[in-house]
């Protein structure tokens, strides 16, 4: 299975033009960095509200570039939050790695779209 859903990142790029995808990616780059951070932080305090809101935020912003591995991955963790079960074992690992794959992808669309 792909790392992006192409129908969606070239919606996304049809809509709102190239340059704002571009602008658009260091928001998500920056932002999931952020998110990440939050639910360890969150997962090292047994703050399941913040860790789910983060997981929620990150699914959220996966799915726009049509990132559907890496936004399931979130919902899964956004689940686990909303039931108070922060018995992850490794899927923040896996999350992060799912992570660096979409960031990679992307990096490689922007060089390619100039």
């Amino acid at each position: 299975m792909p790392v992006l859903d192409m129908n969606t990142f070239n919606a996304l790029k049809e809509s709102y033009g190239a340059d704002f995808v571009r602008d658009l990616m260091d928001t998500f780059f920056e932002d999931t960095n952020t998110q990440m951070t939050q639910m360890k932080n969150a997962l090292a305090t047994n703050d399941a509200e913040t860790f789910r809101r983060a997981a929620h935020s990150l699914k959220s912003n996966a799915a726009t570039f049509g990132a559907t591995d890496l936004s399931a991955l979130a919902r899964e963790l956004e689940m686990l939050g909303r039931d108070n079960n922060l018995e992850l074992g490794n899927q923040l690992n896996v999350l992060q790695e799912a992570f660096e794959l979409v960031k990679n992808t992307l990096n490689e669309l922007r060089k390619s779209s100039g």
